[in-house]
């Protein structure tokens, strides 16, 4: 039996956020290293709180499989910078054009559009130089892991998604278009999240297969509750405004299937990732509580 699984979810995640921050803490250049206000952008938006999901879901696969716990969580926090830089260019006004991220200023209403864009390039690139360092992990398992993880956020993963949803408009939008933007906008990393922990390990091929069809439930349901809170949360709770969907016109899961059903799919989703990882037992226990605490979550 996994010797912590006495500790709730609630304090287990806790624990593992601030162990994600330390290491954020020593990986981001500080902000007396030139360029300065660059360096203070970056951590502005990192520092900026949020639930660390990326980096604890890579933790906890990477331990279902055995990983070295240090190079773990470097990669660990490197998906969040790349979880970051993605929020930064999000909130954009050329994209949402948000004012509010995490009940703070978006980067670009603290820093202007230009330097927002750039701290978000920053965030990315230092990513990769964390994940590529040499001699983090064995070198095939470090290539297969980068690679993984490219395509993951690239054209045919969040960077797509977040095209085909510009380009989605409500008399076009379907139930297989709106799978996909949620599949590739935000469960591509989500899935890649977890397959790093795995590979980093040196999991086989069926147990990356496995936890990835884990990583592909809760990556959309974890969607479909952020949909869900877009219509029943509070600005004050999410920290960012809220019923921006409807007004903006967007498909979403409640829009299109109503609240009930859609909560009812969130439920579907996280049974079906925990049952994926059945045959793990006890060692997967938090990896199963993490997929239902998701869609129970109010922020």
């Amino acid at each position: 039996m996994n010797p912590t699984a006495t500790v709730s979810i609630d304090a287990h995640l806790q624990n593992e956020r601030a162990r994600v921050d330390r290491e954020l803490e020593d990986i981001l250049p500080q902000t007396s290293t030139e360029p300065t206000s660059l360096h203070w952008a970056m951590r502005y938006s990192v520092f900026a709180g949020g639930k660390r999901l990326r980096p604890i879901l890579c933790l906890e696969a990477g331990r279902l499989f055995g990983a070295d716990e240090k190079p773990l969580l470097q990669i660990a926090a490197a998906l969040e910078l790349i979880h970051t830089y993605s929020l930064i260019h999000d909130d954009l006004p050329a994209l949402d054009n948000d004012d509010l991220r995490r009940g703070r200023p978006t980067s670009h209403r603290m820093f202007g559009e230009a330097l927002a864009i750039l701290a978000g390039d920053g965030l990315l690139t230092l990513a990769f130089e964390v994940i590529t360092a040499p001699g983090l992990i064995p070198s095939e398992r470090q290539l297969t892991l980068t690679n993984d993880l490219a395509q993951a956020i690239g054209t045919r993963g969040m960077v797509g998604g977040q095209v085909v949803d510009l380009e989605t408009t409500k008399d076009s939008a379907d139930p297989a278009r709106l799978r996909f933007i949620h599949m590739a906008k935000t469960g591509a990393l989500i899935r890649a999240s977890v397959r790093a922990g795995a590979l980093a390990a040196g999991a086989s091929e069926r147990e990356v297969a496995l936890i990835s069809q884990y990583g592909e439930k809760v990556g959309l349901a974890f969607q479909i509750a952020d949909d869900l809170l877009d219509v029943l949360g509070s600005s004050e709770s999410m920290g960012k405004a809220v019923q921006k969907d409807g007004a903006r016109h967007k498909t979403t899961y409640p829009s299109l299937y109503g609240v009930e059903e859609s909560q009812r799919i969130a439920r579907r989703l996280a049974d079906e990732a925990s049952e994926s990882l059945a045959s793990f037992g006890e060692s997967a226990h938090y990896l199963c509580e993490i997929a239902h605490f998701l869609i129970t979550r109010q922020s």
